[in-house]
């Protein structure tokens, strides 16, 4: 059987992060392109990739790319493909388009087509809350047909039920310590940790926990599901024991409500006994006893505070804290406003590239160790 195009989809700006994170895992054909990285493999490589890899968004294998000028045409094409092999009759399915640059310009017009021929070849029930998502591009008059292997996006990894302000997605987080050169083998704090994203996702990289191996995913229900084969994939990643007996992950926020619900998330996840939450506003924060490591914080900024003196204010504390306080710690600060990193005092490089985050454009700012 030919290899399969797998497409992990990436937010845009961290594409590369993401290539270097799939070659990391073994999927060595993966490379960088716009939106995402592409990889070749067959269904199980797109399982594990679902199951394995910290930073994709999404994970779809590519099942059809053919022309498609006119709406037969697409109709014809369509039911060329052999829906039997790839869903269950029983299962439920939901076909989203969209149109760019084509004569064909109706979205809706297009997924009745494919949805059609999806009823006359396999006979699913079509429903817009269907576990199955199949997903129609056509752009420039050629047409792409995917399958969403994961279903539900893959930042929700299945345990963080209590979440905080403005909370960071688990896939930006994990791009972004990446970004900071982190491998499980240092301290990382997050002084403003909120619901403890950050802290969490350092500490199951640091005990080797796979980033889905608390959920389900949609391919669970697709015709070739092999169930004993994914139990064993799972099983093979599955450590025996945490890589890292030390607590060495350290979140504070100055809300008791967030350090609260920082520790139920990690306890869900499974790295309560390598986290350190507690209520401490930066002013006091102290340097934790040991090596020196990251600190990574996305602090307030642009609408998620009105007041622009207040913004100031907390960043000009923080980064009076961490010079004073944490020589030979790096530091990674995420936020929308360039001139509020300015204020810190830190020692920043050129930032990193912008990323989409709740609707604002985020950059990382990062220094070298602090002196």
């Amino acid at each position: 059987m030919d290899p399969l195009e797998i497409f992990l989809v990436s937010a845009p700006g961290l594409e590369p992060l993401l290539a270097e994170e799939a070659q990391a895992r073994g999927f060595v054909s993966a490379h960088a392109v716009p939106g995402g990285v592409t990889l070749s493999g067959g269904w199980a490589e797109a399982q594990r990739a679902c199951l394995v890899l910290r930073g994709a968004s999404r994970v779809l294998v590519r099942i059809a790319h053919f022309p498609a000028a006119h709406l037969a045409q697409l109709d014809k094409r369509a039911r060329k493909i052999n829906w039997a092999d790839l869903l269950r009759p029983e299962v439920p399915v939901k076909v989203e388009a969209s149109c760019k640059g084509s004569r064909i310009y109706h979205a809706g017009a297009a997924a009745e087509r494919i949805s059609n021929a999806i009823r006359d070849g396999v006979g699913p029930a079509l429903s817009d809350d269907a576990p199955v998502r199949i997903l129609v591009r056509i752009q420039k008059n050629v047409c792409t047909i995917s399958v969403d292997m994961a279903g539900e996006p893959l930042h929700r990894r299945g345990f963080k039920e209590a979440v905080a302000k403005a909370p960071m997605r688990e896939t930006l987080a994990a791009l972004f310590l990446r970004a900071c050169g982190y491998d499980g083998a240092e301290p990382v704090l997050d002084p403003m940790c909120g619901s403890g994203t950050f802290v969490i996702e350092a500490a199951e990289i640091a005990a080797g926990l796979a980033p889905g191996r608390g959920r389900s995913f949609a391919f669970e229900q697709l015709a070739g599901f092999d169930p004993d084969a994914w139990a064993a994939m799972q099983a093979g990643l599955a450590p025996a024991a945490a890589t890292t007996p030390d607590a060495c992950f350290h979140g504070s926020d100055r809300d008791p409500g967030a350090i609260r619900m920082a520790g139920e998330n990690a306890s869900r996840a499974g790295v309560a006994a390598l986290c350190r939450f507690e209520a401490v506003a930066v002013k006091e924060l102290q340097r934790p006893d040991g090596p020196p490591g990251l600190i990574i914080v996305n602090p307030p900024y642009g609408e998620r505070v009105s007041n622009r003196g207040a913004l100031v204010g907390v960043h000009r504390r923080l980064g009076q804290v961490l010079r004073e306080r944490f020589t030979g710690w790096r530091v990674g600060l995420v936020t929308s406003d360039a001139s509020l990193a300015k204020v810190t005092g830190l020692p920043f490089g050129a930032p990193g590239p912008f990323v989409d985050h709740g609707g604002l454009k985020i950059r990382l700012h990062q220094t070298g160790p602090l002196t």
